[in-house]
């Protein structure tokens, strides 16, 4: 009797140790945080310049993040792009250069061993007021909340790493938000302060080493409205080279087009180039 209680007491004891150990050894949550800062500063002065000049302070900060949350077969991505810029030019004062918000969020929930259900949100907007100079007195073009976009919706995701990834959601709604000022624009009909729309989404990311030191990431996001014209597809395309200079000094070119008949009847396109400063901290979390 006793040989038996000791055998059942190691085999218990046995077991025990067995289901901890695999308990133990099964995924944690796990959260990564990729923050990076950067700071670009361009100046000119011209004193007696016989080609002409005219003096020019310009600054332009950036903030992103990134979180990714793991945990079995979740997956949450959320990544914040911000960005604020100012130019002086002597006798024509401030004139802003760049002015982003965007927040994305996409979570997914595991089918296959690239694919998850999932599920979309984007908010962007601008922080203060833009002005057209193109004509005197100057335009006022936007300001803050003014336009807004907001668009979510259900889909599928393909991920095979943080670095390449796209989502399909095809029944994404839409929201566009102004105030009084601006209704009639941006598609929002007349007298109104909101226009909603239904239709197809598509997004990637893809980020790659060009070379030593030269990284390239690009930016994609399709949509066509099965409200409207459904064989207009909008584009916002963005791809951001980062040179390496040290640990802390960079080189910048972004390169960003924008196609929606809403917004204006042109290709959008934005460049910016630059040699600043630059901060990058990434960090893990595994409770």
């Amino acid at each position: 009797m006793k040989r038996v209680l000791l055998f059942l007491f190691l085999f218990l004891s046995i077991s025990f140790y067995a289901q901890k150990k695999k308990k133990d050894t099964l995924p944690k949550p796990t959260w990564k945080i990729h923050g990076r800062f950067a700071f670009i500063f361009n100046q000119s002065s011209f004193s007696n310049w016989a080609s002409g000049g005219e003096n020019t302070i310009a600054g332009n900060i950036n903030i992103n993040y990134d979180f990714n949350y793991k945990k079995k077969n979740l997956n949450w991505d959320t990544r914040l792009i911000t960005s604020y810029g100012l130019s002086y030019i002597s006798d024509k004062g401030y004139r802003k250069t760049d002015d982003r918000f965007e927040l994305n969020s996409l979570a997914g929930l595991k089918t296959g061993k690239y694919w998850f259900l999932s599920f979309i949100t984007n908010f962007k907007t601008q922080y203060t007021k833009g002005f057209s100079y193109k004509k005197e007195p100057k335009l006022l073009v936007s300001e803050f909340l003014s336009p807004a976009y907001l668009t979510f919706g259900p889909g599928m995701l393909w991920k095979k790493s943080d670095a390449l990834n796209f989502n399909i959601a095809p029944a994404t709604a839409r929201y566009t938000f102004v105030n009084d000022f601006f209704s009639g624009k941006f598609g929002v009909a007349q007298g109104k302060n909101k226009a909603f729309s239904l239709g197809f989404n598509f997004s990637g990311y893809y980020k790659f080493s060009l070379m030593t030191n030269v990284e390239m990431e690009n930016i994609l996001t399709l949509y066509s409205d099965y409200l409207k014209a459904a064989g207009n597809i909008d584009l916002d395309y963005q791809t951001n080279i980062h040179f390496v200079v040290n640990k802390h000094i960079k080189m910048h070119m972004t390169f960003h087009i924008i196609i929606d008949d809403n917004a204006s009847s042109k290709i959008q396109f934005r460049q910016l180039f630059g040699l600043g400063v630059n901060y990058s901290f990434h960090q893990k979390v595994t409770y």
